[in-house]
């Protein structure tokens, strides 16, 4: 069996050397109830498609990994129980023993990196948990930024994080974290962490060309892509802090650790802001493939222009 697979029109892409866009899966398995989850997915593949790129949604599906699902595929992922979350620590294994997965960004990263694909856009990453001090409780998502060379945007680290741990764990590690179209850190929901983000960039075509050089001078490790929700859609991070506080406080109260805290956080969120953060969510992780895109295209238009020595 190959290591991976191709959708017929990924395949096809990467073939012609068209921009191509990968998007996770966790948020189809993980992050929305049905049928929401495949609505969801098939709006953010075809954002992907209306600003002029080709979306890969990664999975591995009994075994195989698969760059690029086909509208059947994905309707059976998105009704599928009992699937795996997939990170660098379980995916060899997942796959080895044929089992079925969806992505986190860590190991979408990886997938994408292998078929060479350089743009991945997903809703948040994750970070430092609140407590990682006594608990550890760090995402993987971190060091992969630091290790893979993958561009990925996201609306920031999940809300739900330490953010300032978060961002020092991230200047640490070498990767840029770069805020589009503003001086502000964006915290998922919200436009505004309160934090100043460390870059600024407000075009497509300068992230690629900082994507370019990072290679060109032998960096390991991708870009933050830091991109704020839309306004219409934000939920204030004033509004936000005293839910989250609650859904932590609760979390804790259960006993709810590991890959089940965020999950379960998301959740919880959703039923105290009576179903906003969803929407909220919906709106982002679409914001966010509309500009994965058009640094896609930007990276391809570098690709066919003369390097300069």
């Amino acid at each position: 069996m190959m290591l991976y697979t191709h959708s017929p029109e990924v395949a096809a892409a990467l073939d012609a050397g068209r921009a191509v866009v990968a998007l996770e899966s966790t948020i189809i398995t993980h992050g929305m109830p049905w049928p929401r989850n495949l609505e969801t997915a098939r709006q953010v593949e075809q954002a992907v498609r209306e600003a002029g790129a080709v979306p890969a949604t990664i999975a591995v599906l009994e075994g195989q990994l698969h760059i690029g699902l086909t509208d059947t595929e994905l309707e059976w992922l998105a009704r599928a129980t009992h699937v795996a979350k997939l990170s660098r620590a379980d995916m060899a294994v997942c796959m080895a023993e044929g089992g079925t997965g969806a992505t986190t960004v860590a190991a979408t990263m990886i997938a994408a990196e292998l078929a060479g694909i350089e743009v991945f856009a997903t809703g948040g990453i994750g970070g430092v948990h609140k407590g990682a001090e006594t608990s550890f409780d760090i995402s993987a998502d971190l060091q992969e930024l630091a290790a893979t060379r993958v561009s990925v945007v996201a609306a920031g680290a999940k809300a739900i994080l330490d953010l300032p741990k978060t961002l020092e764990v991230l200047e640490t590690l070498g990767v840029p974290v770069i805020a589009y179209g503003q001086d502000a850190l964006p915290a998922f929901w919200s436009r505004d962490s309160g934090l100043k983000a460390p870059l600024r960039m407000d075009s497509p075509e300068q992230i690629a060309r900082a994507h370019r050089m990072r290679a060109r001078l032998d960096l390991p490790g991708g870009q933050l892509i830091a991109n704020p929700i839309p306004q219409a859609a934000e939920i204030p991070l004033a509004e936000l802090a005293p839910i989250i506080a609650q859904a932590t406080a609760d979390a804790e109260a259960l006993g709810i650790t590991g890959k089940a805290v965020t999950p379960f956080l998301l959740q919880r969120i959703f039923d105290l802001t009576g179903g906003a953060s969803l929407e909220a969510n919906v709106a982002l992780v679409l914001n966010n493939a509309r500009l994965g895109a058009s640094i896609a295209l930007a990276l391809t238009a570098l690709k066919a222009a003369p390097v300069p020595s």
